[in-house]
């Protein structure tokens, strides 16, 4: 059986989790985002956002697009572009996927070599238009826009102290508040800039930034999110949230933007800039259980080899008399096989997922019962009927759905349904880029396996150890390395100290 979190937290602890959100397709690139009722994806972990940075390339903004899309799973309530051309910053955002957002003759309308891009869940601000990224905000000494993946957690004491200051904002979105911090310092170089906002900051952050001449990509001190680098044949330089973005624009991996380092690529070729110390990196594992696609390689580490573990694990751990192992889909489709192949046992499409149902629907007047499931998932009676069936999916959030998922097999023939569940149980909310319910919604903080087992109807339940999570990426990662942002945070915010800065004064 799983464990609800390591037996004891010190005092610098702060609990955390993390969810993200599904699919859903807006109308037009001029009006907001309406969040509506309950979906099936509403009980998952919601990622926050994805982010796009390219230097070098005169289809730079096509190919931002098409990155974009590569990372549309981290975001689907908006979508945005900023490029460059005879030194001015153009910019196009709206409402819903990519493909709603962006058409031939929009793109048409971003030309030039430099662009950055952004895909949007809302996590600190409000769904609508105008919190759509990338910003792009003038000051003294030119424009810049900015596109942000991540959460700040000072985010209310920096927008309030701005004010204060006479900052006039336009969105509720806490990366606007970096926008103001580079408009208002007093250095001149924009690296300096940069420099003094992030000393500011605090929270999860992976930015790119653009001006009339330069793309800046930047991740804080203790690695949170993810941001990767790599190049296309011809030279050009691409930032990215995964290397699946890469993969699709035929850029070749090159390595992690490393935490608490800065990257600027101009004219002059590349140069990388260790600003601020980074402690021990505290990246987030739910990267690997749910946010990331499985081609991707996130924290060095491959996400499929990840989760296809993270199943084996639990064969090993809490195996069960069965008869066929199915997956959750999409994200428990890895862990259900390597679930499989340890158990000896065969691997089944026992949930059909539709993709094609959006974040808002109309039911019935004669209600159906579990119509939000129903309508995303299809169970497959041949396989399921008077069969054991382990499901295996990545993770219990408030546990309704799970409840819903349990029922719909067993009404489809299962005769005996185990919970498998690849992470360890989720105990309290994020903080740091991830929408997540309050702690006293999370099943996990108020109830014991065995309760949640009886609760969500199966006939077993368990979930992936911490203990054992820890010790399959201690394996490959120096334990410096060792990502624990999982159902716990083992950090506590503190300032941010650059380093160096004697250095900069020359850069432009």
């Amino acid at each position: 059986m799983g464990i609800i979190a390591p037996p004891s937290l010190p005092k610098p602890f702060a609990a955390t989790a993390l969810v993200r959100g599904g699919g859903w397709r807006g109308r037009s690139v001029r009006v907001a985002s309406i969040k509506a009722g309950a979906s099936w994806e509403e009980e998952k972990p919601r990622e926050e956002c994805g982010v796009v940075g390219i230097y070098g390339d005169p289809e730079a903004s096509r190919l931002c697009y098409l990155a974009l899309h590569a990372l549309q799973h981290r975001g689907q309530e908006g979508a945005g572009m900023v490029t460059v051309h005879n030194n001015v910053l153009q910019s196009i955002t709206g409402v819903g996927l990519v493909s709603d957002v962006f058409s031939e003759s929009k793109l048409d309308q971003l030309p030039g070599s430099l662009a950055i891009g952004h895909v949007r869940y809302s996590t600190a601000g409000q769904s609508m238009l105008k919190n759509v990224q990338p910003f792009v905000a003038g000051y003294r000494f030119g424009s810049v826009g900015v596109a942000h993946n991540g959460n700040l957690v000072n985010y209310r004491t920096l927008r309030s102290e701005l004010e204060e200051s006479g900052s006039i904002f336009n969105t509720t979105s806490d990366t606007e508040v970096v926008l103001h911090l580079i408009a208002t310092s007093k250095h001149r170089p924009f690296i300096l800039r940069i420099v003094d906002a992030c000393e500011k900051i605090q929270g999860a952050y992976s930015i790119v930034f653009l001006t009339e001449d330069k793309l800046v990509a930047v991740r804080d001190p203790f690695g949170f999110r993810p941001l990767v680098m790599g190049r296309r044949s011809n030279g050009a330089v691409v930032f990215a949230s995964e290397t699946c973005a890469l993969d699709l624009i035929e850029a070749t991996y090159d390595r992690e933007v490393f935490p608490g380092e800065v990257i600027v690529v101009d004219k002059n070729g590349l140069q990388s800039l260790c600003l601020m110390t980074h402690p021990q990196p505290k990246q987030c594992i739910f990267e690997h259980i749910y946010f990331a696609l499985p081609n991707s390689v996130v924290f060095g580490r491959s996400v499929y080899d990840s989760r296809r573990q993270f199943g084996e694990i639990l064969a090993t751990e809490s195996p069960v008399d069965c008869d066929v192992v199915i997956a959750v889909p999409d994200s428990g489709v890895v862990a259900a096989l390597g679930y499989a192949a340890k158990a000896g046992v065969p691997f089944q499409q026992g949930l059909i997922r539709s993709h094609y149902v959006g974040r808002t629907f109309i039911e019935p007047s004669q209600k159906i019962r579990d119509f939000g499931v129903k309508l995303k998932l299809s169970p497959v009676r041949a396989v399921l009927e008077g069969k054991r069936v382990v499901v295996v999916d990545d993770s219990i959030v408030r546990g309704t759905t799970s409840s819903k998922i349990v029922r719909l097999l067993k009404e489809a023939g299962a005769k005996e349904v185990h919970m498998r569940i690849a992470s360890p149980p989720i105990i309290g909310s994020c903080y740091y880029g991830v929408d997540t319910p309050s702690s006293e919604e999370l099943i996990s903080n108020r109830m014991s396996v065995e309760e949640i087992r009886d609760f969500i109807g199966s006939d077993s339940l368990a979930f992936l150890p911490f203990d054992s999570l820890k010790g399959c990426w201690g394996m490959t990662l120096p334990i410096s390395a060792m990502p624990v942002s999982l159902g716990i945070t083992l950090w506590n915010p503190g300032s941010l100290r650059s380093r160096g800065l004697g250095t900069l004064s020359t850069m432009d």
